[in-house]
């Protein structure tokens, strides 16, 4: 795991989209399309906002949700409310190029697998993701893999529902689907995060964060969140 530090949340946002624009352009110019997984949170919008003024072929590029919270669409809870902000009055988008995970549908299983399935149209089977975006919660948990949740030990399925968390049951991509991506880009910021990140950074497999393949994988963080790790990686510009 390669992790750079920067000054501040905006500085890696800013990080964070010139390498997601960079992977685009690479994958878009050997494979001919992107396929980008994105996750909640107030730095990733700021994120994908960032390259929407960058010379991208967004023809090819097609984004899909790392995880979901069970609400009504357009409810400020769901992350693909935000994603369409994000994305859709940012850049030249076509709505269809962003697959929401069906979450208003009342079986979440079957809605899981549905969308395993939608996956696997636009990354191949089994589907591999370009680049899937991670964050890092204080408690250890990536995506909606939560600490002591069952999805945690779901092998057999790329997609799947998880119980109630912070009030909302949520759909994620599971471990098998993470640790096939050609990257993982890891965003993380704030000064809770220092005690996870350095788990994280260590290997921790008694952590979520931790069952995450590192090959591969970029995490880009804020001082705050760097702690004590600041001074042993190199600072952003």
């Amino acid at each position: 795991m390669n992790i750079e530090v920067f000054d501040d949340a905006d500085s890696v946002a800013r990080a964070a989209a010139a390498a997601i624009a960079a992977d685009t352009r690479a994958a878009i110019a050997t494979r001919g399309r992107f396929a980008l997984a994105v996750s909640g949170g107030h730095t990733p919008w700021i994120m994908l906002r960032a390259p929407a003024g960058e010379d991208i072929p967004w023809a090819g590029v097609h984004v899909c949700q790392v995880d979901e919270r069970v609400a009504p669409d357009g409810h400020t809870d769901r992350n693909l409310t935000h994603l369409r902000e994000s994305l859709l009055q940012h850049a030249p988008l076509r709505p269809e190029q962003i697959h929401a995970m069906p979450v208003e549908t009342a079986d979440l299983q079957a809605a899981a697998t549905q969308y395993a399935l939608a996956l696997r149209e636009i990354a191949g089977s089994p589907p591999v993701l370009d680049l899937i975006h991670l964050g890092l919660g204080p408690d250890g948990h990536t995506a909606s893999l939560v600490p002591g949740d069952p999805v945690l030990d779901v092998t057999g399925a790329d997609v799947a529902p998880t119980g109630v968390y912070q009030g909302r049951r949520r759909m994620t991509l599971t471990y098998p689907m993470l640790n096939r991506a050609r990257r993982v880009l890891w965003v993380v910021t704030g000064s809770e995060k220092v005690e996870m990140l350095r788990r994280l950074r260590d290997g921790d497999l008694s952590i979520p964060a931790g069952r995450v393949r590192r090959e591969q994988a970029l995490l880009l963080a804020d001082r705050a969140a760097a702690g004590q790790l600041n001074a042993e990686y190199k600072r952003g510009g």
